[in-house]
Protein backbone atom coordinates (compact mmCIF):
# COMPACT_ATOMS: atom_id res chain seq x y z
CA UNK A 1 0.00 0.00 0.00
CA UNK A 2 2.79 2.38 0.93
CA UNK A 3 4.61 1.54 -2.42
CA UNK A 4 1.22 2.42 -4.08
CA UNK A 5 0.61 5.62 -2.24
CA UNK A 6 4.49 6.87 -3.75
CA UNK A 7 3.83 5.64 -7.10
CA UNK A 8 0.65 7.73 -6.99
CA UNK A 9 2.11 10.81 -5.59
CA UNK A 10 4.80 10.79 -7.76
CA UNK A 11 2.66 10.02 -10.86
CA UNK A 12 1.11 13.46 -9.71
CA UNK A 13 4.02 15.03 -9.35
CA UNK A 14 4.61 15.33 -12.63
CA UNK A 15 1.68 15.78 -13.95
CA UNK A 16 1.51 18.99 -12.34
CA UNK A 17 5.18 20.00 -13.19
CA UNK A 18 3.54 19.39 -16.84
CA UNK A 19 1.23 21.80 -15.79
CA UNK A 20 4.04 24.16 -14.76
CA UNK A 21 5.72 24.18 -17.69
CA UNK A 22 2.09 25.13 -19.93
CA UNK A 23 1.40 27.89 -17.80
CA UNK A 24 4.60 29.47 -17.65
CA UNK A 25 4.72 28.94 -21.80
CA UNK A 26 0.75 30.11 -21.59
CA UNK A 27 1.37 33.64 -19.18
CA UNK A 28 4.58 33.79 -18.91
CA UNK A 29 4.98 33.45 -14.71
CA UNK A 30 2.86 32.14 -12.25
CA UNK A 31 3.20 28.43 -12.93
CA UNK A 32 6.53 28.51 -10.90
CA UNK A 33 4.78 29.05 -7.23
CA UNK A 34 3.37 25.66 -7.66
CA UNK A 35 6.52 23.65 -8.07
CA UNK A 36 7.55 24.37 -4.37
CA UNK A 37 4.42 22.70 -2.57
CA UNK A 38 5.18 19.49 -5.47
CA UNK A 39 7.99 19.09 -4.11
CA UNK A 40 7.54 19.30 -0.90
CA UNK A 41 4.31 17.32 -0.22
CA UNK A 42 3.93 14.97 -3.15
CA UNK A 43 8.11 14.15 -3.15
CA UNK A 44 8.67 15.19 0.53
CA UNK A 45 12.01 17.43 0.78
CA UNK A 46 12.32 19.55 3.36
CA UNK A 47 11.02 23.45 2.36
CA UNK A 48 14.73 24.84 1.73
CA UNK A 49 15.97 21.89 -0.47
CA UNK A 50 12.63 22.14 -2.11
CA UNK A 51 12.96 25.90 -3.06
CA UNK A 52 16.94 25.42 -4.27
CA UNK A 53 15.67 22.83 -6.26
CA UNK A 54 12.88 24.83 -7.85
CA UNK A 55 15.27 27.65 -8.75
CA UNK A 56 16.88 24.83 -11.11
CA UNK A 57 14.04 23.18 -12.84
CA UNK A 58 12.00 26.77 -13.15
CA UNK A 59 15.12 28.10 -14.71
CA UNK A 60 15.96 25.49 -17.06
CA UNK A 61 12.17 25.62 -17.99
CA UNK A 62 11.78 29.09 -18.68
CA UNK A 63 15.16 29.28 -20.37
CA UNK A 64 13.90 27.21 -22.97
CA UNK A 65 10.51 28.88 -23.10
CA UNK A 66 12.21 31.92 -23.41
CA UNK A 67 14.23 30.71 -26.44
CA UNK A 68 11.12 30.62 -28.49
CA UNK A 69 9.79 33.91 -28.13
CA UNK A 70 13.39 35.51 -28.77
CA UNK A 71 13.27 33.53 -32.61
CA UNK A 72 9.92 35.41 -32.59
CA UNK A 73 11.62 38.62 -31.62
CA UNK A 74 9.34 38.99 -28.39
CA UNK A 75 11.32 39.87 -26.07
CA UNK A 76 12.71 43.71 -24.87
CA UNK A 77 16.53 43.59 -24.90
CA UNK A 78 16.41 46.48 -22.83
CA UNK A 79 14.29 45.89 -20.42
CA UNK A 80 15.98 42.63 -19.66
CA UNK A 81 19.07 44.43 -18.76
CA UNK A 82 17.35 47.03 -16.42
CA UNK A 83 15.59 44.10 -14.49
CA UNK A 84 17.65 41.43 -14.12
CA UNK A 85 21.06 42.65 -13.61
CA UNK A 86 19.46 43.98 -9.81
CA UNK A 87 17.99 40.84 -9.21
CA UNK A 88 19.94 38.55 -10.43
CA UNK A 89 22.73 39.64 -7.72
CA UNK A 90 20.01 39.90 -5.15
CA UNK A 91 19.01 36.39 -5.29
CA UNK A 92 22.37 34.80 -5.49
CA UNK A 93 23.03 36.85 -2.30
CA UNK A 94 19.96 35.43 -0.68
CA UNK A 95 20.58 31.88 -1.73
CA UNK A 96 24.26 31.44 -0.57
CA UNK A 97 23.89 33.35 2.77
CA UNK A 98 20.82 34.46 3.70
CA UNK A 99 18.93 31.35 3.73
CA UNK A 100 22.27 28.70 5.12
CA UNK A 101 22.12 31.60 7.74
CA UNK A 102 18.34 31.09 9.18
CA UNK A 103 18.11 29.37 12.57
CA UNK A 104 16.55 26.14 12.53
CA UNK A 105 13.78 27.22 15.32
CA UNK A 106 12.69 30.88 15.09
CA UNK A 107 10.59 30.24 17.89
CA UNK A 108 8.23 27.75 20.45
CA UNK A 109 5.21 28.91 21.81
CA UNK A 110 3.44 25.93 23.37
CA UNK A 111 2.28 23.79 21.00
CA UNK A 112 2.80 26.13 17.93
CA UNK A 113 6.92 25.99 16.99
CA UNK A 114 7.73 27.71 13.92
CA UNK A 115 10.87 26.02 12.31
CA UNK A 116 12.32 27.25 9.50
CA UNK A 117 10.49 25.01 6.96
CA UNK A 118 7.31 26.47 8.64
CA UNK A 119 8.31 29.89 8.09
CA UNK A 120 9.15 29.56 4.13
CA UNK A 121 6.33 27.30 3.58
CA UNK A 122 3.65 30.34 5.14
CA UNK A 123 5.85 32.93 3.57
CA UNK A 124 5.53 31.04 0.36
CA UNK A 125 1.79 30.76 1.06
CA UNK A 126 0.90 34.31 1.85
CA UNK A 127 2.79 34.92 -1.59
CA UNK A 128 1.12 32.90 -3.77
CA UNK A 129 -2.71 33.91 -2.10
CA UNK A 130 -1.40 37.55 -2.90
CA UNK A 131 -0.45 36.76 -6.18
CA UNK A 132 -3.59 34.48 -6.94
CA UNK A 133 -5.71 37.61 -6.17
CA UNK A 134 -4.05 39.52 -8.85
CA UNK A 135 -4.53 36.88 -11.37
CA UNK A 136 -8.52 36.48 -10.21
CA UNK A 137 -9.38 40.64 -9.92
CA UNK A 138 -11.01 41.28 -13.69
CA UNK A 139 -8.85 44.32 -15.06
CA UNK A 140 -11.16 46.82 -16.77
CA UNK A 141 -9.98 49.22 -19.65
CA UNK A 142 -9.50 52.54 -17.57
CA UNK A 143 -8.03 54.59 -20.38
CA UNK A 144 -7.17 57.61 -17.69
CA UNK A 145 -4.78 55.16 -15.73
CA UNK A 146 -3.15 54.04 -18.67
CA UNK A 147 -2.69 57.53 -19.89
CA UNK A 148 -1.21 58.25 -16.34
CA UNK A 149 1.06 55.16 -16.77
CA UNK A 150 2.21 56.32 -20.23
CA UNK A 151 3.04 59.25 -18.56
CA UNK A 152 5.20 57.77 -15.88
CA UNK A 153 7.26 55.74 -17.74
CA UNK A 154 8.84 58.29 -18.91
CA UNK A 155 9.85 59.94 -15.95
CA UNK A 156 13.27 59.86 -15.14
CA UNK A 157 12.50 58.17 -11.67
CA UNK A 158 10.67 55.10 -13.18
CA UNK A 159 14.39 53.45 -13.48
CA UNK A 160 14.64 53.75 -9.95
CA UNK A 161 11.14 51.60 -9.77
CA UNK A 162 12.41 49.19 -11.76
CA UNK A 163 15.47 48.79 -10.18
CA UNK A 164 13.43 48.08 -6.26
CA UNK A 165 11.31 46.01 -7.49
CA UNK A 166 13.50 43.94 -9.25
CA UNK A 167 15.61 43.59 -5.98
CA UNK A 168 12.34 42.45 -4.14
CA UNK A 169 11.82 39.65 -7.30
CA UNK A 170 15.37 38.60 -6.68
CA UNK A 171 14.51 38.64 -3.07
CA UNK A 172 11.36 36.88 -3.47
CA UNK A 173 13.19 34.51 -6.17
CA UNK A 174 15.71 33.53 -3.67
CA UNK A 175 13.80 32.80 -0.57
CA UNK A 176 10.54 30.86 -1.62
CA UNK A 177 11.91 29.84 -5.12
CA UNK A 178 9.49 31.17 -7.22
CA UNK A 179 10.23 33.24 -10.62
CA UNK A 180 7.94 36.29 -9.92
CA UNK A 181 6.98 35.93 -13.08
CA UNK A 182 3.05 37.44 -11.53
CA UNK A 183 5.42 40.81 -11.06
CA UNK A 184 7.72 41.32 -13.73
CA UNK A 185 5.13 40.69 -16.46
CA UNK A 186 3.18 44.15 -14.77
CA UNK A 187 6.61 45.51 -14.10
CA UNK A 188 7.22 45.44 -17.83
CA UNK A 189 3.86 46.10 -18.87
CA UNK A 190 2.98 49.45 -16.64
CA UNK A 191 6.44 51.23 -15.95
CA UNK A 192 8.35 49.99 -19.19
CA UNK A 193 5.37 49.89 -21.65
CA UNK A 194 6.73 46.76 -23.41
CA UNK A 195 4.04 45.10 -25.46
CA UNK A 196 2.20 42.05 -23.63
CA UNK A 197 3.68 39.39 -26.00
CA UNK A 198 7.01 40.98 -25.04
CA UNK A 199 6.53 41.23 -22.00
CA UNK A 200 5.77 37.54 -21.70
CA UNK A 201 9.22 36.51 -23.46
CA UNK A 202 11.69 39.32 -21.50
CA UNK A 203 9.78 37.69 -18.32
CA UNK A 204 10.82 33.82 -18.94
CA UNK A 205 14.13 34.96 -19.56
CA UNK A 206 14.41 37.49 -16.52
CA UNK A 207 13.20 33.96 -14.66
CA UNK A 208 15.55 31.92 -16.16
CA UNK A 209 18.78 34.05 -15.44
CA UNK A 210 17.14 34.73 -11.64
CA UNK A 211 16.70 31.35 -11.13
CA UNK A 212 19.89 29.38 -12.85
CA UNK A 213 22.01 32.09 -10.82
CA UNK A 214 20.42 31.84 -7.43
CA UNK A 215 20.54 27.75 -8.11
CA UNK A 216 24.27 28.12 -7.99
CA UNK A 217 23.96 29.93 -4.54
CA UNK A 218 23.17 26.60 -3.17
CA UNK A 219 26.26 24.62 -4.62
CA UNK A 220 27.94 23.55 -0.92
CA UNK A 221 25.16 24.33 0.77
CA UNK A 222 22.42 21.25 -0.63
CA UNK A 223 22.94 17.99 -1.69
CA UNK A 224 21.74 17.87 -4.88
CA UNK A 225 19.92 14.79 -6.38
CA UNK A 226 20.83 15.31 -10.21
CA UNK A 227 18.19 12.29 -11.04
CA UNK A 228 14.85 13.90 -10.03
CA UNK A 229 16.20 17.59 -11.36
CA UNK A 230 16.70 16.02 -14.90
CA UNK A 231 13.20 14.27 -14.72
CA UNK A 232 11.38 16.99 -13.27
CA UNK A 233 12.95 19.30 -15.74
CA UNK A 234 12.45 17.87 -18.75
CA UNK A 235 8.56 17.37 -17.91
CA UNK A 236 8.29 20.80 -17.45
CA UNK A 237 10.49 21.88 -20.66
CA UNK A 238 7.97 19.59 -22.34
CA UNK A 239 5.29 21.35 -20.56
CA UNK A 240 6.57 24.68 -21.47
CA UNK A 241 6.89 23.91 -25.71
CA UNK A 242 3.34 22.66 -25.58
CA UNK A 243 2.28 26.28 -23.76
CA UNK A 244 4.12 28.05 -26.35
CA UNK A 245 2.76 26.54 -29.23
CA UNK A 246 -0.85 26.66 -27.82
CA UNK A 247 -0.58 30.54 -26.44
CA UNK A 248 -1.14 31.87 -30.20
CA UNK A 249 -4.79 30.24 -29.85
CA UNK A 250 -5.16 30.52 -25.91
CA UNK A 251 -5.89 33.83 -24.66
CA UNK A 252 -3.38 34.56 -21.20
CA UNK A 253 -6.18 36.90 -20.06
CA UNK A 254 -8.90 34.39 -19.80
CA UNK A 255 -6.73 31.71 -18.32
CA UNK A 256 -5.24 33.77 -15.50
CA UNK A 257 -8.42 33.68 -13.73
CA UNK A 258 -9.10 30.16 -13.63
CA UNK A 259 -5.68 29.34 -12.34
CA UNK A 260 -5.72 31.86 -9.77
CA UNK A 261 -8.60 30.55 -8.25
CA UNK A 262 -6.73 26.49 -8.52
CA UNK A 263 -3.21 29.21 -6.73
CA UNK A 264 -5.58 30.63 -4.24
CA UNK A 265 -6.61 27.05 -3.23
CA UNK A 266 -3.21 25.72 -2.84
CA UNK A 267 -1.78 28.76 -0.72
CA UNK A 268 -4.56 28.06 1.52
CA UNK A 269 -4.00 24.26 2.01
CA UNK A 270 -0.39 25.00 2.69
CA UNK A 271 -1.28 27.62 5.21
CA UNK A 272 -3.67 25.21 7.00
CA UNK A 273 -1.17 22.23 6.53
CA UNK A 274 1.93 24.05 8.03
CA UNK A 275 -0.16 25.58 11.09
CA UNK A 276 -2.66 22.95 12.00
CA UNK A 277 -1.79 19.58 10.53
CA UNK A 278 1.01 17.93 12.05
Amino acid sequence: MCKFVLALETLIAYGLFLLIGLILGLIGGGGSILSVPVLVYLFHYPAEVATGYSLFIVGLTSLVGGFAFIKRGDISFESLLQFAVPSLITVFFVRKWVIPALPDVFFNAGALTVTKQVFIMITFAVLIVSSSFSMIKKQKPNYRNDAMWEEFSRSPIRIYFVILLAILVGFLTGFVGAGGGFIIVPVLLFFIRVPVKKAIGTSLCIIAINSLVGFTGNLGHLEIDWNVLGITSSICVAGILLGNMISIRISAHKLKPAFGWFTLIVGIFVIIKELFIL
